[in-house]
């Protein structure tokens, strides 16, 4: 590569790495990364409600996800700018032939020609793909077992569950032949005019 065109690339680099930490900082301030738990107004993350917590868990793990990709194109500047002072700016890590101008005006600090940088991209898994090997292993939820073995499956779970849901089953409190059975108390099934009644005039 010529002096002046890796001169260019040189001032692109040193910018595009201010830019970087500039944004870096700007996140700081604006305690997008780095944030802690004086942060969230709480006193501690066990709360009330969960959603609270992962509201909190959110935020820290987004400010986690752009400081590492801020850092990681801060190191990939500055291996650049040392390839410039060792003069193999320009070429392929993986193959050593010429990145082209195009590649490097757009991505300055690109490491790999498009050809190897595809090739490289298509061996990581893609995020929707990328899932857990135990998930090959689980069955359909909630479905009907096809076999005549002994076991128990989504209807039984069902049933187990209905069960729990009312409450004279395990309790034998309330009637049976009543519709708010064993989600009403007694008590609460009094009507304002009934404890109206009820007070001395």
């Amino acid at each position: 590569m010529e002096k002046e065109k890796m001169q260019y690339f040189k001032k692109k680099l040193l910018n595009e790495h201010a830019r970087a930490l500039n944004l870096m900082n700007q996140m700081k301030e604006n305690e997008v990364i780095n944030s802690n738990i004086q942060a969230t107004g709480e006193l501690s993350f066990y709360d009330n409600h969960p959603s609270d917590v992962a509201s909190e868990l959110f935020e820290y793990e987004k400010g986690l996800a752009l400081k590492g990709n801020e850092m990681t194109i801060i190191k990939k500047i500055e291996d650049a700018l040392n390839s410039i002072e060792n003069h193999t700016y320009g070429k392929c890590r993986n193959c050593g032939k010429d990145i082209i101008e195009e590649r490097l005006e757009f991505i300055p600090y690109a490491e790999n020609c498009v050809t190897c940088q595809k090739s490289i991209a298509n061996i990581k898994p893609a995020d929707q793909n990328n899932r857990s090997a135990e998930e090959d292993l689980l069955n359909t939820p909630f479905r009907h077992s096809n076999s005549y073995e002994a076991s128990i499956d989504a209807e039984d779970t069902y049933q187990a569950l209905e069960g729990f849901n009312r409450v004279a089953d395990h309790i034998g409190y309330y009637d049976d032949d009543d519709d708010d059975d064993g989600y009403v108390e007694s008590i609460e099934k009094i009507s304002n005019e009934q404890y109206k009644n009820q007070l001395p005039d």
